[in-house]
């Protein structure tokens, strides 16, 4: 979906192509961030199909095998420093002249926009329970190194400091609440559907992003200059998942689109 020159938030402006050609589409476009795209047998691509319509049925989304002519994995986008391959990697991707058949259309033409909404509901609990394992993994790198790193030659441990234990009480707290939250949301769309849960998702995308970043914060801050090094993973994670607040939605979007909600529910009423 993603696209260098286009806001990656409104995923309804989009400059991408499929022209029909006989029986084919013709793909044009630019698109980067394409996880996975490294050693991948085919990619999905979102263009517009229907420029005339309404700007949520203007896109669709189609097939295209990788080693289609006109399909170009131009690199794998540095994160950090940091390529990557395979699936750990981004790419950019160059449609010029892609000639697939329309067959490979994914669902009708033009709701492109409905399916990737589809996906993003329940993909953004997949997101959050995977930044649990995360923080879960982070949080007993940090224990057991503030448990085991002596700091004083009577043998007491970085564990003994109150500001050590402060941080293991609030990520120890923060990481159950976050986790408690993406349960929550993960039921609500279970019974009620995504569109019922659209608040709860956005409050655990914005949430347990923040909790994320502060967990591998702190277990990189007790972990010292070890922490920077790649010699533990939590240098990886404050690479890679720092992005963990903008893909998916930026925290700032799905803040202004929860308080918008929230804040309507009160027009025209008197509280005492």
């Amino acid at each position: 979906m993603t696209e260098v020159e286009m806001p990656g938030s409104n995923p309804v402006m989009m400059d991408t192509t499929a022209v029909k050609d006989g029986e084919n589409y013709v793909i044009n476009g630019q698109k980067w961030y394409s996880t996975a795209a490294d050693g991948a047998a085919f990619s999905i691509v979102m263009a517009v199909t229907n420029p005339d319509a309404e700007p949520y049925l203007r896109a669709s989304m189609i097939i295209v095998p990788t080693n289609t002519p006109g399909f170009n994995l131009v690199r794998n986008i540095p994160v950090m420093g940091h390529s990557g391959d395979d699936y750990a990697s981004h790419g950019e991707i160059l449609f010029q002249s892609c000639r697939v058949p329309q067959k490979n259309l994914l669902g009708p033409e033009g709701l492109g926009f409905v399916i990737a909404q589809e996906r993003l509901g329940p993909g953004r609990i997949h997101h959050c329970m995977r930044w649990l394992g995360i923080c879960k993994r982070a949080f007993d790198l940090m224990c057991s190194r503030a448990s085991k790193r002596i700091i004083a030659p009577d043998g007491r441990a970085l564990a003994t400091k109150q500001i050590i234990q402060s941080w293991v009480a609030e990520c120890a707290a923060e990481i159950q609440a976050a986790r408690l939250m993406t349960l929550h949301a993960a039921w609500k769309i279970e019974k009620l559907g995504t569109k019922a849960a659209r608040y709860d998702i956005s409050f655990i995308k914005f949430y347990v992003a923040g909790v994320l970043q502060k967990v591998i914060d702190k277990a990189l801050q007790v972990h010292g200059g070890m922490g920077m090094t790649d010699d533990t993973i939590i240098a990886y994670f404050y690479r890679h998942e720092r992005a963990a607040r903008i893909y998916d939605g930026a925290d700032e979007v799905h803040k202004m689109a929860v308080a918008k909600r929230i804040l309507r529910d009160y027009e025209g009423r008197t509280v005492r």
